[in-house]
């Protein structure tokens, strides 16, 4: 039945034509992917089936050129999340049918008939594909273009700062629409703008309408009084259960206080791929749990060649997630007229490279946006040039976050707020004297010191016990280690919840 709906919806969509198989011409495989659809309580929807194309066999400059195509910024979400509960805007969610088979084609692609389906008449004949198909290389760009021409036909503007976020403004009337892959989060300034967006999205693509924000991207979206909590816990429990640890003793920080990793001193781990498998996991386990971020940082670096101390943090880090497993991070309705970023180095910290682990966040008003954990590209020759570097790190993502913020009628009008615990540091964004031993980060400081000196920065000077980026840069012990971690919003769930907005 599922393989059923799915060739008649392809039949009515006209994907193809049905053409004898022109001499000499690349020909794909078409194959059948099966698989449960499950609720956001991982409970079994219904069975799909998926017919794609087999894009390996395609060959560049024949039939795929560019297959680039862009999707939404974790910030840009976390961004307008918080808009709309300042403001108050319902948060609306929608899902666009069989998304891929919109898109043109504009090379000539062909493909077997599938098993099952062959036309009895025909059976050596094959698909002339006129429209996108999943599997093609180049589907998810042609997609993308479709939907951003047909948006921008009723009144959207893209964004140049994100090119997956669209936005409405017309009088009084404001919205927001953001897109991954088929996936839209939709907010508007009324009810009414709601309806007639979303009956004038659903007259030119299959759309289904899944009402108030709840699960978005493998996060559960939860209203509480306060505001909204973001949650992956189904998610830990997957990795938890991938690991073999979904009954393991928890640990109370992610990474202990001792020195860096080094990719000596140990012997190989046994099974690489789990190991990468897991990192990877993590990594998109960071979208709602900042707490996490440098030692998931840190593992990451081994991926090419684990050992065995490095499965051992790795198995730390999953221990520490399954006593923290309903952690999540919360946002609530706030000023947004204020921009305000942390940002810490650990000179040297690597102890096979001797570069710097620098680490930032940033909130609009009470809400975290934006935060990183990343190794220097470069040596730094002292603590002053490693922590300068970090501060330039987080001008650069903060310029970025106000652009966005004008682009959503939003913006800031007050300076950035940048606070950071090296004196020296300081004195280089606002002192115009070049001293002889900063002369090669002198981009760096140019960059910094040309906001600053436009009012669109202020770099503050704040003591390392205040000091939330120091969670980003280095393990650190357990009293400090749960005070950051509150004020990066990380908490449990509310008493009280509920999924109405």
């Amino acid at each position: 039945m599922a393989m059923n709906d799915e060739y008649n919806a392809l039949i009515k969509n006209e994907t193809w034509d049905l053409v004898p198989r022109p001499p000499d011409v690349n020909v794909i495989r078409s194959m059948w992917i099966f698989r449960h659809k499950e609720k956001s309580d991982g409970s079994f929807e219904r069975h799909k089936a998926r017919l794609v194309g087999d894009g390996a066999g395609q060959q560049v400059g024949i039939d795929c050129g560019e297959t680039f195509s862009p999707v939404v910024k974790p910030a840009t979400i976390r961004t307008v999340l918080s808009i709309a509960l300042s403001k108050s805007w319902h948060i609306h969610q929608l899902d666009v049918k069989n998304a891929f088979l919109h898109g043109e084609l504009k090379e000539t692609v062909y493909m077997y008939q599938p098993l099952g389906f062959k036309d009895s008449a025909r059976p050596d004949h094959v698909f002339r594909l006129r429209k996108s198909l999943y599997g093609l290389k180049q589907a998810p760009r042609a997609w993308y273009k479709r939907f951003a021409d047909y948006a921008s036909s009723i009144g959207f503007s893209q964004s140049k700062c994100d090119h997956s976020l669209f936005i409405y403004k017309k009088n009084h009337h404001m919205a927001y629409l953001l897109l991954y892959v088929d996936d839209i989060i939709l907010t508007t300034s009324s009810d009414t703008l709601q309806t007639t967006i979303i009956s004038l999205l659903s007259s030119e693509f299959a759309m289904k309408d899944l009402g108030q924000l709840s699960y978005f991207l493998g996060i559960a979206v939860t209203r509480h009084s306060q505001g909204l909590f973001l949650s992956q816990k189904k998610y830990v429990e997957e990795i938890l259960t991938r690991a073999g640890m979904s009954s393991c003793k928890s640990c109370p920080t992610p990474v202990d206080t001792k020195s860096k990793m080094s990719v000596t001193h140990s012997v190989p781990y046994e099974d690489p791929s789990l190991y990468r498998s897991l990192a990877g996991a993590l990594q998109y386990l960071t979208f709602t749990r900042p707490d996490i971020s440098y030692a998931v940082q840190q593992i990451c670096l081994f991926m090419h060649n684990p050992m065995e101390t490095h499965m051992h943090a790795l198995r730390r880090i999953l221990r520490y997630i399954q006593g923290t497993r309903d952690y999540g991070l919360h946002l609530y309705p706030s000023s947004i007229t204020s921009l305000i970023s942390y940002t810490d180095a650990d000179w040297g910290g690597c102890p096979d490279t001797k570069r710097s682990t620098s680490g930032y966040c940033v909130f609009l008003g009470d809400n975290l946006l934006s935060w990183s954990s990343k190794r220097q590209p470069t040596l730094s020759r002292s603590s002053a040039e490693a922590e300068y570097r970090g501060v330039a790190n987080v001008v650069a993502e903060s310029c970025w976050l106000r652009n966005l913020l004008l682009e959503l009628h939003c913006s800031i009008h007050k300076a950035t707020m940048v606070y950071c615990d090296n004196v020296s540091a300081i004195y280089l964004s606002s002192n115009p004297v070049q001293h002889q031993r900063t002369k090669h980060i002198e981009m760096d400081i140019h960059f910094v010191r040309e906001k600053v000196s436009r009012g669109q920065v202020r770099v503050l000077h704040v003591p390392s016990r205040h000091q939330i980026a120091d969670i980003f840069t280095k393990g650190l012990p357990l009293i400090l280690f749960q005070d950051f971690r509150d004020s990066l919003s990380i908490h449990p769930p509310p008493a009280s919840t509920t999924g109405e907005y």
